[in-house]
């Protein structure tokens, strides 16, 4: 599964599809980042760029995606890279607790959650773009028979 970058008006635009919901995050995040830079360094010894994680929480499905991809985009700025290479490990839906060993951890009983790790290339090693937000606009998020489509716009 993958992304595929589109026109929109004075914007860009990402469709995207994954086998899982969590692959259809990753694929739209991966969109935002190729929609920041023409090539993206790929991960080998010798790039620069750590693995972080990314935590989010949401009342909704389609607001977990909104407030993960601007999550994304806030993490950009505040840690001058550029986050490429990402992995959605887990989305939990409402009620599901966060762990599955029965230690008693309680679940948000109303809230959607994310976990998430991306790579770091600091932006001074590249050539980067910016998307200044995610939007709302035409945003869709749905199941369909093989997997998962997602439709984002961002503001550049």
């Amino acid at each position: 599964m993958g992304y595929e970058l589109r026109d929109h008006t004075a914007d860009v635009a990402v469709a995207a599809t994954g086998d899982s919901l969590e692959g259809v995050f990753a694929s739209v995040a991966d969109g935002l980042a190729a929609a920041s830079c023409d090539e993206i360094p790929a991960a080998d010894a010798d790039e620069s760029g750590d693995r972080f994680s990314v935590t989010v929480a949401a009342e909704s499905r389609e607001a977990l995606l909104f407030d993960y991809l601007d999550e994304v985009i806030y993490l950009r700025d505040v840690r001058a890279e550029l986050p490429v290479d990402h992995c959605v490990e887990a989305i939990r839906e409402p009620g599901e607790a966060a762990d599955d060993d029965g230690n008693g951890d309680e679940p948000d009983d109303n809230r959607w959650s994310l976990e998430a790790t991306a790579r770091g290339v600091p932006l001074a090693e590249i050539d980067a773009r910016e998307v200044k937000a995610v939007t709302y606009s035409e945003m869709e998020l749905e199941r369909r028979d093989d997997g998962w489509e997602a439709y984002v716009v961002f503001d550049v």
